[in-house]
């Protein structure tokens, strides 16, 4: 199946990045490449390293991007892109991109197993390789299950769902998508399925959430791409729920924290100045345009920040 991947925010995005056409930029989240794309129709002998753990998205983007001299593609985690930018040779960089969850290509591909509008085995990994949703479901504990489900999808009936879980998994394996939907209906009361949309929906996006290690992974790949950006280098994210655009506003906060002195001190001792200023007060969200064209862009939430120092 052919990569295809709709980015969101997407003129916005490119705008924040201010890209200089002698600059090295990073697209820690290449997907099918739309924004490495743009990126190096802007660059005349600068550098773009676009990164991706998905052997699909690496595929499409080679395809895709292999007119481009100015282009270098890794099949990598971007929670490593420090080491892949210093194994390359290079010290610092121009800006850093992270489109942060999952692509439409991998919602859409049934037997990926991310969506439970497919029925499909159990897999949701990203980077095809490792433990899947299938293990998680079937081997973990009800604590475990439970905890997963209240720390990554914040199910109101968390407790209900992996008791549910254990329960059919004493007489059978749960194999797909559809007996784990089945399952979560179970689980949940019906007045409350009626008004809170798809009852699937927090428990897939937790699933997944631990299969891939997002959460840990954005964190790290947040300082990775903090620490080799040049001064005045920006860093520019797209986050899609509220628990990733949690750590990145927090993330840009603690970097453009200055002077940490108590308040009733009449001058400064501490001599602490911010790393970093924040170029978004508050976060870019999809235009009514752009909401129309693209429902998947209505969860869509973008931040920037520049380097100072």
């Amino acid at each position: 199946m052919e990569f295809i991947h709709k980015p969101v925010l997407f003129n916005e995005t490119i705008e924040l990045l201010d890209i200089k056409s002698d600059g090295i930029y990073v697209d820690g989240t290449a997907g099918g490449g739309g924004h490495s794309e743009a990126i190096l129709k802007k660059l005349k002998n600068g550098l773009l390293i676009s990164i991706d753990q998905d052997p699909d998205a690496i595929q499409a983007i080679n395809e895709r991007l292999s007119k481009y001299k100015c282009s270098k593609i890794v099949q990598s985690n971007f929670s490593n892109m420090d080491s892949i930018v210093h194994e390359l040779g290079i010290d610092k960089v121009d800006g850093v991109l992270l489109d942060i969850g999952v692509s439409s290509h991998q919602f859409d591909t049934a037997e990926r197993g991310f969506s439970y509008r497919y029925d499909a085995p159990l897999d949701m990994r990203m980077s095809q390789s490792g433990v899947s949703a299938y293990d998680l479901v079937n081997k973990l504990s009800f604590g475990e299950l439970t905890k997963i489900l209240l720390k990554y999808g914040e199910e109101k009936f968390a407790v209900n769902i992996a008791k549910s879980i254990v329960k059919y998994r004493e007489k059978q394996e749960i194999l797909t998508t559809n007996q784990l939907t089945e399952i979560i209906k179970s689980s949940i009361p019906a007045s409350y399925r009626r008004e809170s949309g798809h009852p699937s929906k927090k428990t897939f996006q937790a699933l997944r959430i631990a299969v891939n290690n997002e959460l840990e992974n954005l964190s790290i790949g947040l300082d990775a791409a903090f620490s080799i950006l040049k001064k005045d280098g920006r860093l520019v994210v797209i986050t899609f729920h509220s628990l990733e655009d949690r750590i990145v506003k927090k993330k840009m906060q603690e970097w453009s924290k200055g002077c940490i002195c108590p308040s009733d001190f009449p001058i400064c001792v501490c001599g602490r100045t911010p790393d970093a200023e924040i170029l978004t007060k508050k976060p870019i969200e999809a235009s009514k345009e752009e909401l129309a064209d693209n429902n998947r862009s209505r969860s869509a939430k973008l931040r920037g920040c520049r380097r100072l120092k």
